[in-house]
């Protein structure tokens, strides 16, 4: 009987995503991320967790989380949607009229060297990728803008990481990513593949019981 995998594992670090349900608008106002925000608070003080990186955009969130204990990112991430998702209702007079994500969160785990600081990078400068902003810090819903504000409600949620920022951090948030960063990020949250080199990825696996090579997406090989 093939071995189930493990909870998720503390003290590694991971990129965690969820989008509304159907790519509605999630947050059509200050208001709305703004409570989303307050959500956010009360669920560190529920779970203990150590936010390093996030961006809330209008259908969808991505954070950079650093669990201490096996078994901490789903307990943080249930009570944070499942929070957000009744007070959303009330807010909106919705009431039992269905989901407002789309189903559980994606994730994958992040080696804690430089594919560390890309993924944040990655997180940081969502907005401005999405042409939201002309740079990224000048969204307010996210770690760099509270970083370089002072907004005492977003320091609050963030912890320091694995690695200090670089010298020229906000500078580097705000030059493009290659195509070749981007499509590796996106191929991990397709498969919930870990982010990291080639051996920390096969003893990643390991670690976590899948196995060694992920399965492969699509309509299986024919043999020939």
């Amino acid at each position: 009987m093939p071995r189930r995998p493990r909870v998720s594992v503390g003290g590694m670090v991971y990129h965690v995503l969820n989008r509304a349900n159907g790519r509605m608008p999630l947050f059509e106002s200050p208001r709305d991320y703004d409570a989303f925000e307050k959500v956010l608070l009360e669920a560190h003080e529920h779970v203990s967790m150590r936010t390093l990186a996030y961006c809330v955009m209008p259908n969808h969130w991505h954070f950079v989380l650093w669990p201490h204990e096996d078994g901490d990112l789903p307990k943080f991430m249930q009570w944070l949607t499942l929070t957000h998702t009744q007070r959303w209702h009330l807010a909106h007079e919705t009431t039992g009229n269905g989901h407002v994500y789309q189903g559980r969160y994606k994730s994958f785990p992040i080696q804690s060297d430089k594919h560390y600081l890309t993924v944040c990078r990655y997180v940081e400068r969502n907005a401005l990728r999405a042409g939201l902003v002309h740079r990224a810090e000048e969204w307010p819903w996210g770690s760099l803008g509270g970083r370089t504000s002072g907004r005492s409600g977003q320091i609050n949620v963030l912890s320091d990481g694995p690695m200090d920022w670089p010298d020229g951090w906000l500078e580097m948030v705000n030059q493009p990513m290659s195509e070749r960063e981007e499509e590796a990020l996106r191929r991990c949250l397709l498969r919930s593949r870990p982010f990291g080199t080639r051996s920390w990825v096969a003893t990643t696996f390991q670690l976590l019981g899948l196995p060694a090579q992920p399965a492969r997406v699509g309509r299986p090989r024919r043999r020939k």
